[in-house]
């Protein structure tokens, strides 16, 4: 490993995409080239941010506007680069994200329906103009996600409760998003079986890492 600037991975995707079995592959992966990484997740990842995930997904809330939603979410995201993210960076270390702004350019803007151009200017100022370099989305129809976090245990948040065109209007986004920027997104069908997503994982991981010299 060199000294530069350590590398940047979020993970994306929607309600039921297996986002915590991919995270955990991810971990292995790192772990397994003797990469010192940290973990973290959105919203919530700091004392603050933790404080402020409790109100964005409890149902007691569900009258929040979107504004209100936006913003909170930046909120706790600014705490978060500026506390975690951009020191472990900046002394070497690598960086794995359960979701960053991307998720607020589907979930608030795609769903939300909040302007492009103002979830941009958040994320120059509030997140100081911070993206990752590799973007794992994981990409299924919105019926098969919401049929698996529905089998899940536990009661559903705030945002969960949503109805299935709110979770359609999210999928639209993010696939625009990683339409728009190819060179860091990479699409995995998590439609298919576990062990054909974690190759489709490993074979991108495989790449980045060459691309990093990290391998």
């Amino acid at each position: 490993m060199t000294a530069r600037r350590g590398g940047f991975i979020t993970l994306e995707g929607g309600e039921g995409a297996g986002k915590s079995t991919v995270l955990g592959k991810v971990r292995e992966r790192l772990a397994e080239a003797g990469i010192d990484a940290l973990f973290t997740r959105e919203p919530g990842g700091t004392g603050a941010g933790e404080a402020i995930r409790q109100v964005l997904l409890d149902p007691a809330y569900r009258g929040l506007c979107a504004e209100a939603e936006l913003l909170l979410m930046f909120a706790a995201r600014a705490q978060l680069v500026r506390e975690v993210i951009r020191p472990a960076l900046a002394a070497g270390r690598w960086v794995l994200s359960d979701r960053f702004t991307d998720a607020s350019f589907a979930y608030q803007g795609g769903g939300r329906g909040q302007p492009e151009p103002r979830i941009a200017d958040l994320e120059r100022w509030a997140a100081d103009g911070l993206r990752p370099d590799l973007t794992l989305l994981l990409d299924l129809p919105v019926a098969q996600g919401l049929a698996r976090a529905g089998a899940r245990a536990g009661a559903a948040d705030r945002i969960e409760q949503e109805r299935e065109d709110f979770f359609e209007r999210v999928r639209a986004a993010y696939r625009a998003r990683a339409a728009a920027d190819p060179g860091r997104f990479r699409v995995i069908d998590a439609s298919r079986p576990l062990t054909d997503v974690l190759d489709q994982v490993d074979a991108v991981l495989d790449d980045f890492f060459a691309q990093r010299g990290a391998a």
